[in-house]
């Protein structure tokens, strides 16, 4: 498995990978209408261009045998701190659980590290089964916040940290 760092030439890489992924990861947790919103505010190809250029979120792919996998995005010295966000993690749901999500955080980590930040940060919807593996990896849940992004949706998450030593 491969940590590939994305630029621009691969939103379309990122586009593709989230349209197999989210409706399959949100299907019983969100409404259609929601799950809609949210791919067109996260992953159009101007919010991603913004993301990039303007709010300083790295895109990793996870390639294996040729093929794109999975990806994450995150942030170093999220507001100003010592901590790196994780502001997303997603995985084909036919290869969930063989590693490759651990393989992502492990990927953040080191990058955080040599950028001397000591923790790493995320949000994970309170639903999500992912919630198990985050635990089993070292996050703790640390509060519950309720974001209202818009057009009557909410964000209900939990706030997940974990100490890098």
């Amino acid at each position: 498995m491969t940590a590939i760092e994305a630029t621009k030439e691969h939103l379309f890489i990122i586009q593709a990978l989230s349209d197999k992924i989210w409706p399959h990861t949100f299907q019983d947790i969100l409404t259609g209408e929601q799950i809609g919103y949210m791919m067109d505010m996260m992953y159009s190809t101007s919010s991603l261009e913004k993301q990039m250029d303007e709010l300083n979120h790295h895109y990793i792919l996870a390639e294996d045998s040729g093929e794109y996998i999975g990806y994450t995005s995150y942030e170093l010295n999220y507001k100003g701190t010592t901590t790196t966000k994780i502001h997303k993690i997603y995985i084909l749901p036919s290869l969930q659980g063989k590693g490759v999500g651990r393989f992502l955080v492990e990927t953040v980590e080191k990058t955080a590290r040599q950028n001397k930040n000591n923790g790493l940060s995320l949000n994970v919807n309170r639903f999500n089964k992912a919630l198990d593996f985050y635990k089993r990896i070292g996050f703790e849940v640390v509060k519950s916040e309720d974001i209202d992004i818009g057009n009557g949706f909410l964000m209900e998450d939990f706030v997940l940290n974990k100490e890098l030593i």
